[in-house]
């Protein structure tokens, strides 16, 4: 409200968010708005009042005072944006967040199989003794500080050569100001620098498992028949080394959404983790609830797709 806060302006913005009720009722309040059955007064001066427009709703039951309906969860409204909802928020951000998450994940999977592979088949050489300080490096380099070095170095230093910029999102205007383009190239830089721990992770970890694997004897059975290296990696080893990875991936994958809140912000990327900085900086409530709500959400739906992942690498594994 600013400058034009006074008292008669308060206790209606109050009213209409519910906050002048007790910290219990507000809770219960927030609950039947996440809820998709919900229930909600015919009282116009109550919040729960099921006013036009505000839900997508079908009735089921009116009993007295109160209406039954089935909706969408309803994350209320942000306070920062002019009554906003904070879904459309969310719809807004999240698309930009999961494409430079997907993107790290590919990038750390990939490369970090193919290196763990490669640490394994040289262990104790010069080779794998390299590619574990590099991976330890990795681990040890906070994600911001990653992210100012990379900005700095190939969107400033390496301009001319990287054509990359320091800073941009997935779509940006036109030089006109009148249609947004998708500029992928702004996605190379903080995908990378988002990869680089779950990478030196995957490394670790593929690493030490086919290393355990190589000691297995349907290993040394593969190569008594005369396999070559190539085809017991390929057929054999791999496949039953990726358990631990899979299990790492997907926590990576899941603590991304969160863990881009820095690379966002100094990259400017407009994903969920800028959204979040911004809405702690205005105390957006709303905004801050849903994101967390969301990425709760995600990092279950995360989990369970990767226990179905497990039955297809280990017959073994068996759903109950």
């Amino acid at each position: 409200m600013g400058q034009n806060e006074d008292s008669e302006q308060l206790a209606i913005v109050k009213k209409k968010y519910g906050f002048d009720k007790p910290i219990s009722t507000q809770y219960l309040y927030y609950l039947n708005d996440l809820s998709p059955i919900s229930f909600h007064s015919q009282n116009s001066e109550d919040y729960t009042f099921l006013k036009p427009g505000k839900y997508s709703a079908t009735k089921l039951l009116s009993l007295g005072n109160t209406t039954t309906v089935i909706k969408k969860p309803y994350l209320r409204e942000s306070f920062a944006k002019q009554g906003k909802r904070v879904s459309e928020v969310l719809a807004e951000t999240l698309p930009n967040t999961f494409v430079l998450a997907v993107s790290a994940i590919v990038i750390a999977m990939v490369l970090g199989i193919l290196l763990g592979i490669v640490s394994a088949l040289y262990k104790d050489k010069w080779l794998d003794k390299t590619i574990q300080v590099l991976s330890t490096f990795g681990m040890s380099i906070p994600s911001f500080f990653s992210a100012i070095l990379f900005a700095w170095f190939f969107g400033y230093i390496l301009h001319e050569y990287t054509n990359l910029e320091m800073t941009g999102s997935l779509y940006e205007l036109d030089d006109f100001g009148e249609a947004m383009h998708i500029k992928w190239k702004n996605l190379i830089l903080p995908a990378i620098v988002l990869g680089i721990r779950p990478l030196a992770v995957v490394i670790q970890l593929m690493r030490n498992s086919l290393l355990e694997v190589f000691n297995q004897d349907y290993i040394r059975t593969a190569r008594a028949k005369g396999l070559s290296e190539f085809q017991i990696i390929k057929k054999h080893a791999v496949k039953n080394a990726l358990n631990p990875v899979v299990t790492a991936i997907s926590g990576w994958f899941a603590s991304m959404l969160a863990g881009a809140v820095f690379v966002e912000y100094i990259f400017g990327w407009n994903g969920l983790g800028k959204e979040i900085v911004n809405a702690l900086n205005t105390l957006d409530l709303p905004v801050i609830m849903g994101s967390v709500l969301i990425i709760a959400v995600m990092f279950i739906i995360i989990n369970i797709f990767v226990d179905l992942i497990y039955v297809w690498l280990d017959p073994k594994v068996k759903l109950e």
